[in-house]
């Protein structure tokens, strides 16, 4: 009996407990711990190092981190090709930058509409990412820029190099200042030299500056006195010795920008305008108009334009901000072609001539003639000229700094009678030669008594 009784008794106490365990699977979640776990796996992170990539087994964040814009600036240190050099030079450059973030701040945002553009021919081109900062050195990124030996433009193109890559200069246009003509000669003429030196970047970039027959000279007079022939070997301008170090320096603030704490623009990768050929010469407050755009922002992308106008005879290549591009083509379609550009009749009176007109309505002596169809600079009193005009004409034109300090380079002689080229190149130390050229003349025509003649100081 007392067998049977503990035997009951034992079945009891098993179901009652079988019965609280089916209880509390049912209503008690199953503890945290006891979750099987997913193994987590690494991801290879590369991790960018100039001299010698290496990749990395990192272990994820268990918290989603929001994936960073990719900007110009990632795109710009990506392409970086020249060695880091740490010397004396590049460190008084480099302390100079992080000593003044003002002025970090102020280049950011002027290279704001032209960086992506920049970038695009650097990397066509195979070039460094670095020299996309070129234009800091040269310029600080100031497509007005003028300097006192006339180089112009964001890359500072002295005239007769300018015109040896392509780049107009004319009354009307300065392709120096056109921040896409001029971006492409600039990095083309850079690949030239980078060929020229054998890869060597910062010879070219020497060259550059100082010109090639300099940097040739100086690398001869090492050879002949056994020395090395690297950059940091020659005997160069001062200028030169500190252009280089310069470039070196704010390359290397700009791949570290957030280890400084130096904060950077956000500018996308990713166009900022496009070129539209608009066919023909075209108001240029028209053209803002129809872009939706204020005269100083169309003058920020299409600084060339030194005129109201665009130039009679090209380029027709005006550069439009990407979200206004479709509605500009739109409106240009349909403005009548011989509304593109406002007009002006003046009767010609006695005793003018074709220099004081253009003066007098800004515009140039080619011009006016090229309209109406003058086959030389003799006019008639009484008869009527085509002047091309603008609304603005009577206002300040973004380029009117550097048209003064133009004009106080230059005076006008008026012509009396008996009057010759020899005769009055002779009194200004010029030849006649120039004298005819600078008023769009040449040696056979005649001096008018009243003429006046443009005299430019050299």
């Amino acid at each position: 009996m007392s067998t049977n009784k503990t035997a009951l008794i034992l079945i009891s106490l098993v179901l009652l407990l079988t019965a609280g365990c089916a209880q509390q699977a049912v209503n008690t979640p199953t503890p945290l711990e006891k979750v099987p776990l997913v193994e987590a796996k690494p991801i290879q992170l590369v991790i960018i190092n100039r001299k010698s990539p290496t990749i990395q087994e990192v272990f994820p964040s268990p918290l989603a981190t929001p994936i960073k814009p990719y900007t110009v600036w990632d795109r710009m240190v990506s392409l970086y090709k020249i060695s880091e050099v740490n010397n004396e030079q590049v460190e008084q450059e480099y302390q100079w930058f992080l000593n003044n973030p003002d002025y970090l701040y102020r280049i950011q945002e002027r290279a704001e509409p032209y960086l992506y553009n920049i970038l695009e021919e650097i990397e066509a081109k195979g070039l460094p990412g670095e020299l996309a900062l070129l234009p800091v050195v040269e310029s600080a990124f100031r497509p007005h820029a003028l300097s006192r030996k006339k180089a112009a433009g964001l890359w500072q193109f002295i005239p007769s190099t300018g015109r040896q890559f392509g780049l107009k200069q004319n009354w009307w246009y300065d392709g120096r200042q056109d921040v896409y003509a001029s971006t492409h000669a600039a990095t083309l003429y850079l690949k030239k030299l980078t060929d020229y030196f054998a890869g060597d970047w910062l010879l070219a970039l020497a060259s550059y500056n100082a010109g090639k027959g300099r940097i040739n000279r100086a690398i001869k007079k090492n050879l002949k006195q056994n020395k090395p022939t690297d950059f940091w070997s020659l005997q160069l301008p001062r200028e030169t010795k500190n252009y280089v170090p310069r470039l070196l320096a704010i390359a290397k603030i700009f791949a570290n920008a957030e280890y400084l704490n130096i904060p950077l623009r956000n500018i996308p990768n990713q166009p900022v305008f496009a070129p539209v050929d608009v066919g023909s010469q075209l108001d240029l407050t028209k053209a803002a108009e129809m872009a939706e755009m204020s005269m100083d922002d169309f003058f920020k992308y299409n600084p060339g334009f030194k005129r109201w106008h665009s130039a009679p005879d090209g380029p027709h290549r005006l550069l439009i901000p990407i979200e206004k591009v479709d509605i500009f083509n739109e409106r240009l379609a349909r403005l009548p072609k011989n509304n593109r550009v406002q007009w002006l009749r003046h009767k010609i009176r006695s005793g003018e001539n074709l220099g004081a007109i253009a003066i007098n309505y800004q515009t140039s002596v080619k011009s006016i003639r090229a309209i109406n169809q003058l086959s030389s600079n003799r006019i008639r009193s009484g008869r009527m000229l085509l002047i091309p005009t603008s609304a603005n004409r009577h206002l300040k034109h973004p380029n009117a700094s550097n048209v003064r300090k133009r004009a106080k380079s230059r005076q006008f002689y008026i012509v009396k009678k008996g009057d010759t080229f020899w005769d009055i190149s002779q009194k200004f130390s010029i030849t006649s030669k120039k004298l005819a050229s600078w008023n769009d003349l040449n040696l056979q025509s005649v001096l008018q008594p009243g003429q006046k003649l443009l005299i430019k100081k050299i």
